[in-house]
């Protein structure tokens, strides 16, 4: 749920596949802290875990490290600042109305373009909406009414619409949970499907004849390939240029298994983000676990004993809660929103 620098990216995508970057960029700490909330819930601005979150969902992070974080049970937009302050940028008002008194119904996927314009996917609405640096919401597409249609904006239909992604060039991916489908929006606001017939399934192949089961997010990279958190799949899928649909990661069976493409196995993976070097980080929810895609499709387990829980420590005995959602700051910070009501943080040494 997230945007990149295109050019930077693109250059570190070549990079990564050099062996040298290989061997240069492997981690050799990880920890894991507590950037933000505390123990109860609440809608309380402040600096760290004097801040309250409700149920923070999507995560995104701009150019200069500030997170924008949607809190989905209050429908509160949250910003946090590279110091770990929180303050709210758009406060919920009427029911289902724009401007500056709004009402999300359950906001969940967040994105942010170069202007400091949001996306949002309002997920309950069927809508996307947008928030400018000013704070003024509008409806970007869809009707309101949960349903499938493609076409221009205002007439355009989604079904409980979850992540969504910046390319370079504007276009907005979503998404469409309960359609089974990849939706892109136009920087004009013409809505069409990217891949996926609609039934529920598997099947890599083209983009029309492929499935998904409930597509929880998705991530672009520099080059335009488009990568699926296929939740009750429980794999990561990718979506080429051409419009080809593979099988990245996952066995398609819950586990928590490292290893390469089909040896690898996730448990409700929700959340992507990704790194300078095109690395995909992945929320896996019911394994308490963030791990690790690469290009290649190497799955290893970055952060998580895979434990229930809050602590923070090194990567391999911290526990989640949770975790819905991730995004890499331009430095290659992790941030994640975790169930137990904070935004935690990892660092990779």
């Amino acid at each position: 749920m997230k945007t990149q620098s295109t050019f930077i990216l693109g250059v570190a995508l070549l990079l990564s596949s050099t062996s040298c970057m290989k061997d240069f960029h492997k981690p050799t700490t990880v920890t894991v802290s507590t950037f933000a909330g505390g123990a109860t819930v609440g809608t309380t601005d402040g600096t760290g875990t004097s801040a309250r979150f409700y149920s923070p969902e999507g995560i995104t992070a701009d150019a200069a490290g500030n997170l924008y974080v949607t809190d989905d049970w209050t429908g509160n937009i949250r910003k946090i600042s590279p110091k770990a302050e929180v303050t709210t940028i758009v406060n919920n008002g009427p029911i289902n109305m724009d401007g500056r008194g709004v009402f999300f119904w359950y906001p969940a996927g967040i994105a942010i373009d170069d202007s400091g314009t949001l996306y949002i996917a309002d997920s309950q609405y069927s809508r996307i909406r947008k928030v400018s640096p000013a704070g003024e919401v509008t409806t970007f597409a869809g009707s309101g009414v949960q349903g499938f249609a493609d076409g221009p904006a205002a007439s355009a239909k989604f079904y409980k619409p979850r992540g969504v992604a910046l390319d370079a060039f504007g276009n907005l991916y979503v998404a469409d949970l309960d359609n089974n489908r990849i939706r892109k929006i136009s920087p004009d606001g013409i809505v069409t499907t990217v891949a996926g017939s609609g039934a529920g399934g598997s099947a890599d192949g083209k983009a029309a004849e492929a499935t998904f089961s409930s597509p929880y997010d998705v991530a672009v990279d520099a080059i335009g390939n488009v990568y699926v958190a296929d939740t009750y799949n429980n794999l990561i899928r990718k979506i080429n240029r051409g419009g080809i649909v593979s099988t990245l990661a996952g066995s398609g069976a819950q586990g928590a298994a490292d290893g390469r493409g089909a040896a690898a196995s996730f448990n409700h993976p929700t959340g992507l983000g990704l790194d300078f070097f095109g690395n995909i980080y992945v929320a896996d929810r019911s394994n308490y676990k963030i791990r690790k895609v690469t290009q290649q499709g190497l799955v290893t387990t970055i952060a998580g004993s895979g434990e229930f829980g809050s602590n923070d420590g090194p990567g391999n005995t911290a526990t989640f809660a949770g975790p819905r959602d991730v995004a890499v700051d331009i430095i290659g910070n992790i941030y994640v929103t975790d169930d137990n009501t904070l935004i935690r943080k990892i660092v990779i040494r």
